[in-house]
């Protein structure tokens, strides 16, 4: 059978035709890059219980969105802080924990990676630019920017991406539009990939760490809106394998 790969949603405020209401909401270029590296999507709402899903799962894809709630990892909001949805946090918390229990392969993005993060202790950064002095991590409002990422040649990430150049470096230049990364990466996981600013692109598992999950990889950026489908085909290539 056909891998079934559940992807998380918004649940926003969102317009269409004379409508103006709370939404489940996913840009089609999620289950389209789902559907093209040849798994079928599940949208998956975020409300209590839908962690309950994933036991008829093959895949998980946390998606993009608005910003984490700070007390998730003990933080105050900065003003900048946006679109905080507790409903989504929690319900993608249990999600991924759901997932990982399980050995369920998961493929997380922007939001994703974050959830991912404070979800294993770590914190994140609510306003990049004032760290890292220039705005090169996001983008125009309804776009998305690029910028290059490193890539370390040994990880999982970087056998997907690869392969490496003369320099013994994987490098790549990825779709972005974020404005919050990862402060302090949370115990179990490594840091994979960096922008030129040293801001941690992507994370995975530490293979040093006893009860390791299974296929999980974090990114920063957005595969989804980029034209290289290795990640996707990945995390399918995952749920065959971990099918059997």
């Amino acid at each position: 059978m056909t891998p079934h790969v559940g992807i998380g949603t918004y649940g926003e405020r969102a317009r269409w035709g004379p409508w103006d209401r709370l939404a489940a909401l996913l840009p089609m270029s999620y289950p389209e890059a789902v559907a093209a590296a040849g798994g079928v999507p599940v949208l998956l709402p975020p409300l209590p219980g839908i962690e309950q899903a994933v036991s008829r799962l093959d895949a998980l894809v946390l998606s993009g969105g608005g910003d984490i709630d700070p007390a998730v990892y003990g933080a105050d909001p900065h003003p900048l802080t946006d679109r905080v949805y507790p409903a989504r946090d929690q319900a993608e918390r249990a999600l991924l924990a759901t997932a990982l229990a399980a050995r369920i392969p998961v493929l997380a993005i922007c939001r994703g990676l974050q959830i991912v993060n404070v979800s294993h202790g770590g914190t994140l950064r609510q306003h990049l630019p004032e760290d890292v002095g220039h705005h090169g991590h996001g983008s125009a409002a309804g776009t998305y920017g690029s910028h290059q990422v490193r890539i370390a040649a040994d990880s999982v990430l970087g056998g997907i991406l690869g392969p490496a150049g003369a320099d013994g470096q994987v490098r790549a230049v990825v779709p972005t539009s974020h404005h919050q990364a990862i402060g302090q990466l949370g115990p179990g996981l490594i840091a994979t990939a960096w922008a030129d600013d040293g801001t941690i692109e992507a994370v995975e598992p530490d293979p040093a760490v006893s009860g390791r999950t299974g296929f999980l990889i974090a990114v920063q950026w957005h595969p989804e809106a980029g034209d290289d489908p290795r990640l996707f085909e990945a995390l399918i290539g995952a749920a065959l394998q971990a099918r059997g």
